[in-house]
């Protein structure tokens, strides 16, 4: 499949129609005075949320969008027709961005289906709208508005409840595909997810969470290296984090260095995502007997509190044998039914502002680059699995 989740477009709003310059002639008329007509406005452009689609791939092929002009003016006072509106179908989630001054538009999202990217231009006066009692014959007449014409960077963050970050390898794929449907390439060695993956955990009858499974992160991630940092912004959509670390990790690192460095790559990239709620998850307990995992999940807990990197909910899992999930979805699912019911009392329109713009300087001035032609990357970030 190929998830896109960057584009770069151009739209064209239609440009007004012009007004109409035309006097009445008629058998038996004398002096008819004027009826030239306005024209019509011009269509604008509108972004619409589609929830069958889940990928910016379309707009990869087709990056141009023009709508229809308005029509001109006629006589007998006859007003030019509008020119249609077109609307681009986006998945939920997609940000809008000014490309060429990083300005933010809005976000297509369940509160906000709609919005209006480019407004066309209005429509020219016909000289009829000139006449006066001095001005009997007049031969003034106004062109039609040009439409906006704006370049447009679309970002489409998952909209998903919950988020799993860790380093490669830490038992991510695995854990979503034994708490969800989701089916993500699973392997023993790093990399294995090159797309995010989205699952919906089912708690009960009645409830029920998403969750996203982002490509592992590495040291420097913050500053473009590996693959999560082009998928970070997914997390800053989320409610609730999930931190995985391996109990005994196969290269031989320490989990507690291994949870500062993720720790230290999310507050660099933004401090809104390195904010959120989390617990932390130590993953593949079912490599170590009972009572060594229990004693290596104390040792880790123990040193993150002392060292003061830590002080939320810790859960120890085996994602294989299904040691603790159902504690760890139940606890899970508690936070978001708390943070459901906190935000319906507050308004995020602030927070999202303050989300989108959480991008690092390293990635700001990568994008300059791209822009002046001194990187040879693709703008849209596009991967195949």
């Amino acid at each position: 499949m190929k998830f896109v989740d960057e584009a770069s477009i151009r739209v064209e709003a239609g440009k007004g129609g012009n007004g109409c310059l035309s006097f009445r002639r008629e058998k038996y008329i004398e002096k008819g005075g004027p009826d030239g007509g306005d024209g019509g406005d011009g269509g604008s452009v509108y972004l619409v949320a589609d929830d069958a689609l889940n990928t910016l791939v379309d707009f990869r092929y087709q990056p141009i969008y023009k709508a229809p002009k308005g029509e001109h003016g006629r006589g007998s006072d006859r007003t030019g027709g509008k020119g249609d509106d077109i609307s681009l179908r986006v998945p939920l989630g997609t940000s809008i961005f000014d490309d060429e001054t990083d300005e933010y538009l809005g976000e297509v999202n369940a509160k906000r289906r709609e919005l209006l990217v480019a407004k066309g231009g209005r429509h020219g006066l016909g000289n009829v709208r000139f006449k006066s009692s001095t001005n009997r014959a007049p031969r003034e007449t106004t062109p039609g508005e040009p439409g906006e014409i704006k370049r447009l960077r679309l970002e489409l963050k998952l909209l998903a409840d919950v988020g799993l970050l860790g380093l490669p390898n830490a038992g991510k794929s695995t854990l979503i595909s034994r708490i969800s449907a989701a089916t993500p390439r699973i392997a023993d060695y790093p990399f294995t997810t090159l797309v995010p993956n989205l699952g919906v955990v089912r708690v009960g009858q009645d409830r029920s969470f998403v969750v996203a499974d982002i490509p592992g992160l590495i040291g420097g991630a913050s500053k473009g290296a590996g693959l999560g940092v082009q998928f970070l912004k997914h997390l800053s959509r989320t409610q609730v984090l999930l931190h995985l670390i391996d109990i005994e990790p196969l290269d031989g690192s320490d989990p507690l260095d291994n949870f500062k460095t993720i720790e230290e790559e999310l507050t660099a990239y933004s401090q809104g995502i390195a904010d959120k709620p989390r617990f932390l998850v130590i993953t593949k307990t079912d490599v170590l007997g009972a009572e060594e995992a229990s004693n290596r999940v104390e040792a880790i807990t123990t040193a993150l509190r002392n060292a003061g990197l830590f002080e939320g909910s810790v859960h120890a899992i085996s994602a294989v044998s299904g040691t603790a999930l159902d504690e760890l979805i139940s606890e899970v699912s508690q936070l978001l039914s708390e943070l459901d019911a906190a935000s319906e009392e507050n308004d995020d329109d602030t927070l999202i502002r303050d989300e989108v713009h959480a991008f690092s300087r390293e990635q700001r001035a990568a994008r300059q680059r791209r822009r002046q032609g001194k990187d040879d990357d693709d703008f849209e970030v596009v991967y195949e699995h």
